[in-house]
C-alpha cells in the first residue's frame, strides 16, 4: 500500500509540475480519525466485531467437533473394518469441508460479513467522501490525500486526469 501511495504521489507531482507551473492546492485528511469520530461508524464497527466474534466461535466449535470425531476414529480404528474406516474418514472429511464452506460464506471476500459491512459502513464512508469532495470543490483543492494511508488519493480534480491522453498515445 505504501509503495502505491508513493507512486501516486510521484505521478501527481510529475503531472502537476510537468504540465504547468500553476499553483496547485493539495491537502490531506486523516480518514481514520474522521471515521472514528462518527458515532454511527463506531456503532457499526462494534456490531461487525460482535458478529465476527460470534461466527468465529461457532466455527471453532465445529472444528472442535471434527477434532473429537478424528480422535474417536483413531481410538476405534483398529476395531473397524476397511469399509467402516473409509466411511468414518469420509464423514470427517465432509464435515471439515462443510465447516470450511461455512467459514468462506461468512468471512470470504464476498461473504456475509463483507455484505454486512457494505450495508452498515459504506453509506457512512460515502457521506464522508462526499463531504471531502464538496470541501475540495468549494475551496479549490486539486488533490486531497488520506494521511492515514488507507485510501491514497481521496479527491482529484478532473482537470489533472490525463488518462485519455495516455490512452490516445497508446493507440498511436
Amino acid at each position: 500500500m505504501r509503495i502505491r501511495n508513493l507512486f501516486l504521489l510521484a505521478l501527481v507531482a510529475l503531472f502537476g509540475f510537468g504540465t504547468s507551473l500553476n499553483a496547485q492546492k493539495f491537502a490531506s485528511v486523516d480518514m481514520e480519525r474522521i471515521l472514528s469520530s462518527i458515532t454511527e461508524y463506531q456503532d457499526a464497527q462494534e456490531q461487525l466485531d460482535q458478529l465476527a466474534a460470534k461466527w468465529q466461535q461457532e466455527i471453532n466449535q465445529e472444528y472442535d467437533v471434527i477434532k473429537g470425531m478424528y480422535n474417536k476414529y483413531q481410538a476405534d480404528q483398529v476395531l473397524l473394518t476397511e469399509d467402516q474406516r473409509a466411511s468414518r474418514e469420509d464423514e470427517i472429511i465432509n464435515k471439515e469441508k462443510a465447516v470450511q464452506a461455512m467459514q468462506r460464506d461468512r468471512f470470504g471476500p464476498e461473504g456475509a460479513l463483507f455484505q454486512r459491512r457494505q450495508e452498515l459502513v459504506k453509506p457512512i464512508q460515502d457521506a464522508v467522501y462526499e463531504a471531502i469532495e464538496q470541501y475540495a470543490s468549494t475551496r479549490g483543492y486539486d488533490y486531497i490525500f488520506d494521511r492515514a494511508g488507507a485510501a491514497g488519493i481521496i479527491f482529484a480534480s478532473d482537470t489533472y486526469d490525463k488518462t485519455d491522453d495516455i490512452l490516445r498515445a497508446l493507440k498511436n
